[in-house]
């Protein structure tokens, strides 16, 4: 087992605090479709669009969306491009919320493009992403002081097929307090507890890749980190723990929930890094709790003060996610 500090040791940096929640959407509402990371295919992008459409929302694409970078075919369109996009989705008035089209890579490319002083200045919007959207996640949170949602984005798999996953987006956006207890059946425990803190998290590389960048979270202290990943081996995960871990910036988090861990080979495998690198913690950790990379994948609220039982095998949130 990794050797940790207890939660209540190590006064490195002071705990998480809860965030500030962004108003709920309306029906009618005007919401902007950006593009931080890769390029989104077409048919997807419209079948998105279809169902935001169907749920009364106004979604307006960015024009660069559906961009490619020239030479390199994993970026939708320039850095530059991408970060005035968000910038100006962000800064119009007239938008409620910020849906990103996909993940893949990019974010990290473009997050310190962004104008961030305007940005604080427009005050706080919804914002939905996950997988690379991670780094942007970290940056709200940051830079902002802002709540977001880890929930699908419009051109995902799992948001164009899977009705739970549409529902759990659709009611935490309109009908946030009909969402307050968190995860699925298939959630088990893992180390058993139960823990109070702030959520945040994303997948665990990312999280990882931002340690000792100008803007990082210090650590996760005070935190429930939910955590998941997509295509990282169990020797990769071990090795991204093992980094968090030989940083610090795992000392005095609260609870751990863990997500999908989708193309990362069998899951035993998987779950025998996870239990090696995480049982020392000595706090609660529930598994398969729902959110992420895989068939269903619930939204999931970062910094919002909630209750992690690992006994119950659910997350449940003091206020609704959206106000």
């Amino acid at each position: 087992m990794p050797s940790t500090s207890s939660p209540s040791s190590s006064p490195s940096s002071p705990p998480l605090l809860s965030l500030t929640r962004p108003a709920r959407l309306r029906p009618g509402a005007k919401v902007a479709v950006v593009a931080p990371s890769g390029p989104v295919p077409e048919e997807r992008l419209e079948a998105g669009l279809d169902i935001l459409r169907g749920w009364d929302l106004e979604p307006v694409v960015m024009p660069h969306v559906r961009d490619q970078h020239r030479d390199f075919w994993y970026l939708a369109g320039t850095d530059a491009a991408r970060a005035r996009e968000l910038t100006q989705a962000w800064c119009d008035p007239s938008v409620s919320a910020v849906l990103c089209a996909r993940g893949g890579y990019g974010a990290q490319r473009m997050v310190d493009l962004l104008d961030w002083t305007a940005i604080r200045a427009a005050g706080p919007k919804v914002f939905v992403g996950y997988s690379d959207i991670t780094a942007l996640h970290e940056a709200f949170a940051v830079r902002m002081g802002l709540a977001t949602l880890h929930g699908p984005m419009i051109g995902a798999l799992a948001f164009l097929k899977d009705g739970r996953t549409q529902e759990s987006l659709r009611a935490t956006l309109f009908e946030p307090e009909s969402v307050r207890t968190l995860g699925l059946e298939s959630a088990r425990t893992m180390v058993p507890g139960r823990a109070r803190g702030v959520t945040l998290g994303g997948c665990v590389s990312l999280l990882a890749a931002d340690l000792g960048t100008a803007y990082a979270r210090p650590s996760a202290r005070g935190g429930l980190l939910l955590i998941e990943d997509v295509g990282e081996e169990d020797y990769r995960l071990d090795r991204i723990l093992t980094q968090l871990l030989r940083s610090g910036w795992l000392d005095g988090v609260a609870g751990v929930a863990l997500g999908s861990w989708s193309e990362c080979g069998p899951y035993e495998q998987v779950r025998a890094v996870l239990c090696d690198r995480l049982g020392g913690l000595g706090v609660p950790v529930v598994e398969e709790l729902g959110f992420g990379h895989g068939e269903t994948a619930l939204t999931m609220p970062f910094g919002a003060a909630a209750v992690l039982d690992a006994e119950a095998c659910t997350l449940t949130l003091d206020d609704p996610a959206l106000s």
